[in-house]
């Protein structure tokens, strides 16, 4: 089963992908956790480069296509290969990422978004994503408590995060047998028994 976590930084997405991995594992079952931009020697080489502050001029389309080519080698040399082998795959972040950032937040066309996102996974599509809703207040809130440092991509305006956060809300109505979106700010402890509850109505092999 391939299930994917989506939200802003700092929505507890990255939290709960670990714990439902953890969870997983002790209970028995094939699991591997990853993360995007990453996964792979050379995806994790692409994410250096998006995230590096000092490249603030990286057009839009630049963006996603370095994204999609991070996606591409992750999905094919670790994803795919998984599933066949009948793991659950946990991926924080996946294309979704794109369709909010890139293209309700950013500048790209939603027309190319979805037909490179099609392109990069060669139509793989997740079986259950969980999207972690917060907003940008909360967000800011815990990056103070944490002391945290932006990288390049959480150093956008406030308004394009706003644009995101809408883009995510929107999938999650298109999506909604797969797009299950879940109130952030709720305890971690009451996230996870509510992700649990899903995934256990989704499958028995839990």
């Amino acid at each position: 089963m391939f299930i994917t976590f989506e939200g802003i930084d700092l929505s507890g997405k990255s939290t709960q992908a670990k714990l439902l991995y953890n969870y997983l594992k002790k209970s028995g079952k094939k699991a591997i956790l990853v993360r995007e931009p990453g996964g792979t020697r050379i995806s994790e080489k692409i994410r250096d480069i998006l995230l590096d502050k000092k490249h603030s001029k990286m057009f839009s389309l630049t963006e996603f296509l370095l994204f999609s080519a991070s996606r591409q080698q992750l999905t094919e040399e670790v994803i795919r290969p998984h599933l066949n082998k009948g793991y659950f795959v946990i991926c924080d972040r996946y294309y979704d990422s794109s369709t909010a950032y890139q293209g309700y937040g950013g500048q790209v066309a939603m027309k190319t978004i979805l037909k490179i996102n099609n392109i990069a996974t060669n139509g793989l599509n997740p079986n259950l994503t969980f999207f972690i809703d917060i907003d940008m207040k909360e967000s800011a809130a815990r990056r103070k408590s944490m002391g945290k440092s932006k990288d390049r991509m959480e150093q956008k305006k406030l308004k394009y995060f706003d644009k995101v956060i809408k883009g995510y809300r929107s999938l999650s109505k298109k999506e909604g047998r797969r797009f299950k979106m879940i109130d952030g700010k709720k305890p971690i402890g009451i996230i996870q028994e509510e992700i649990l509850s899903i995934l256990k109505r989704k499958t028995k092999n839990v």
